[in-house]
């Protein structure tokens, strides 16, 4: 069993640090809220007055944050990890940010004597909960092999995509998929409720056809219901397709669909959705077409 600083206890993190204290590690956190640090507390954890103190204490620092301008904060900032971080230790981001900050700070890292993983996840906070989330990795081979057992207590799939950063370009590539696929599902429910039809019919009738996939299983029932209480913001995704584009900018790659998607993210959020699940994205679709996804006995022509 490792010691392990864990910081940063939002939707995703706390499950994840309640499961690695269900596997056996002895777990040591800190995020700048104090009810979820209490939380985790109460299930066994021990808490830390700031990101250096955790790191003092661990084996292991594991950070999961909303986007790389508070990684920096965490890792290489005052009161920071690097600062507490013994030689030898492994710093493990898993937060979604851009590659270019994942790499500055594996850098940072490696000067000190300090190896360093990016391992974003996906499966949102069901999966978190679930300890079941797909963890895409990039670092080097040696210390992913170290540290793999421990991220298996998080996730169902752990996977080494490349060196430092890698993990990030993987997880912007998913999150692209995500983010059309489930502004597609819109666009198609939203014909479908506006021709008369119930949403919910139509989505059992394709989801198991080539059109059928785990975002439009997980999201669809959502929308339906009218649920967006949320397991991945809406302002957490713009924030990923943000970087994708940055990304892909840097490179000369041209994401038209990223593109077009972001564009209706950005406009809920001016709208004042940035806190609703992601789902909602179809809501861009509805207001357009004045109508929205749910049964037909309720629908609004």
């Amino acid at each position: 069993m490792s010691r392990i600083g864990f910081v940063g206890l939002g939707i995703m993190g706390k499950p994840m640090s309640k499961n690695l204290l269900k596997a056996g590690h002895s777990v040591v956190v800190f995020d700048v809220a104090p009810a979820p640090v209490a939380e985790v507390v109460a299930a066994g954890g021990t808490a830390a007055k700031s990101s250096k103190e955790a790191a003092s204490q661990a084996d292991v620092i594991i950070t999961m944050l909303p986007d790389g301008p508070e990684v920096e904060t965490a890792v290489l900032g005052p009161g920071g990890i690097l600062e507490g971080a013994a030689k030898g230790s492994t710093v493990v981001d898993m937060s979604s940010i851009s590659p270019v900050v994942a790499q500055k700070v594996g850098a940072a890292c490696a000067a000190k004597g300090v190896e360093f993983l990016d391992a974003p996840v996906s499966g949102g906070e069901p999966k978190a909960i679930e300890g079941t989330l797909a963890i895409m990795v990039g670092g080097d081979a040696s210390t992913f092999a170290k540290i793999e057992p421990i991220l298996k207590n998080m996730g169902a799939s752990v996977t080494l995509t490349g060196p430092v950063g890698a993990g990030n370009v993987t997880k912007l590539a998913n999150q692209i998929i995500v983010a059309c696929n489930i502004a597609a599902m819109g666009e198609a429910l939203t014909l479908a409720t506006k021709a008369g039809l119930d949403p919910e019919v139509v989505f059992n009738a394709i989801k198991g056809g080539l059109a059928g996939s785990t975002v439009l299983n997980a999201k669809a029932p959502m929308v339906i219901s009218r649920n967006f209480q949320p397991g991945f913001r809406i302002a957490l995704h713009q924030k990923d397709l943000r970087n994708a584009l940055l990304a892909a900018e840097s490179m000369k790659v041209s994401l038209p669909l990223t593109g077009a998607v972001q564009n209706q993210l950005m406009a809920l959020m001016n709208d004042g959705k940035g806190a609703l699940d992601h789902s909602a994205i179809v809501t861009f679709t509805e207001k357009m077409a004045g109508v929205e996804i749910k049964k037909a006995a309720t629908a609004k022509a």
